[in-house]
């Protein structure tokens, strides 16, 4: 029996597949600016190591994107785990960049609620155990 994936989680995978598209598109202008830096005289020995790094961090990540989602659309625990810790990461970083966070906190805060849904949680396989039957009376 297949288990029926909630239209929120579909909108999270979706939202993911998106994310990692911008990540590689970010990468990709990026290493196009890399390139066009490693050819200027004396700075392209300095800056375009370091750029490359941030293309490599951008590729991997939006690669990772792509993983979260396919484990988000099928239901997979450990997307649900990684989904709630991005989350929190989430909050974390953008109250560091408050009053223009506020919004991304909310963004995180109502993930966040979401996922812990029992409907959400049973879909992951998350659902709480069922309490043990009583014992027989002696």
């Amino acid at each position: 029996m297949q288990k029926e994936r909630p239209f929120g989680v579909t909108i999270l995978a979706i939202l993911e597949v998106i994310g990692g598209l911008v990540l590689l598109g970010t990468g990709a202008s990026l290493g196009v600016v890399g390139m066009m830096v490693g050819a200027v005289p004396y700075a392209g020995w300095f800056f375009g190591p370091i750029i490359f790094v941030f293309v490599a961090i951008l590729v991997i990540l939006g690669l990772l994107s792509f993983v979260i989602a396919y484990g988000l659309w099928t239901g997979k625990g450990w997307a649900w785990a990684i989904a709630l810790v991005l989350a929190v990461i989430g909050i974390i970083i953008n109250l560091f960049s408050l009053p223009g966070g506020i919004i991304g906190i909310i963004i995180d805060v109502i993930i966040i609620y979401y996922l812990t849904r029992p409907h959400v949680k049973a879909f992951f396989g998350k659902a709480p155990t069922p309490p043990p039957p009583p014992p027989p009376p002696p």
